[in-house]
């Protein structure tokens, strides 16, 4: 499993049992994210390692444990959004919920340990700021803004994690956004992909992470920028 790979479905997976009248279906989604919370959260940081290999075999994975080493910014990014946005979906009454709100106070409260003190933003990898080759990344920071602030729009999270999320965005707009020739706007800073595993292999080390390309303008940092940016709007 990948935290990305929960934003990939699970939010999806919400919205049908929701709309089909599924409500059985709240108790898998419910499960997979346990999977995460339980076997990839660090007792030390209180970050989601990237990937997690019950069987251990992947190069990735450490032998002990199955995890990967890295705490990949977008990873956490992707993972934080999938818990507000599934949210949105689940019955008042289901017991899966207290548990998702609960998972979701967790990861705001270590996101926001490890958020840059002068900028705002965050790194390409969380808890390494200070290590050689390490860059504030754009789609991360875009990530964690809308979810700190939806989770306080919806009463996931306390309302203090606004402030947060304000100095995120006031980063991103500084730091990120960038004018160009008469009315373009370009959303800079953002890396292209990160992974685990395939060919040519990507072990997962610190040195993997900062070796994927940046670009500007790229769908998933635009697309969580217009995310973040709505929400802060919504905030106003």
């Amino acid at each position: 499993m990948w935290l990305d790979g929960l934003y990939m479905a699970e939010p999806f997976y919400a919205e049908y049992a929701s709309l089909s009248h599924h409500p059985e279906a709240f108790q898998e989604i419910t499960k997979q994210f346990l999977l995460m919370e339980i076997h990839a959260r660090d007792s030390k940081t209180g970050l989601l390692y990237h990937g997690w290999d019950e069987s251990k075999q992947e190069r990735w994975a450490d032998k002990q444990t199955g995890l990967s080493s890295q705490f990949w910014g977008r990873a956490m990014g992707w993972y934080m959004m999938a818990l507000v946005d599934t949210l949105s979906y689940y019955p008042e009454d289901d017991p899966g919920r207290k548990q998702l709100i609960s998972m979701l106070e967790r990861d705001a409260d270590a996101v926001v340990r490890y958020q840059d003190g002068a900028s705002g933003l965050w790194y390409e990898v969380l808890d390494k700021a200070g290590e050689k080759g390490n860059y504030l990344e754009s789609s991360a920071s875009c990530m964690f803004v809308y979810a700190l602030a939806r989770g306080v729009r919806q009463g996931y999270l306390p309302n203090r994690y606004l402030a947060n999320a304000e100095r995120g965005y006031q980063g991103i707009l500084s730091h990120f956004i960038q004018a160009g020739p008469g009315e373009d706007v370009s959303l800079t800073g953002t890396v292209k992909v990160g992974g685990l595993g395939g060919d040519p292999y990507r072990d997962g080390s610190y040195a993997y992470y900062l070796s994927e390309k940046i670009a500007s303008n790229d769908a998933k940092g635009v697309g969580a920028y217009l995310l973040a940016a709505a929400e802060m709007e919504n905030a106003q």
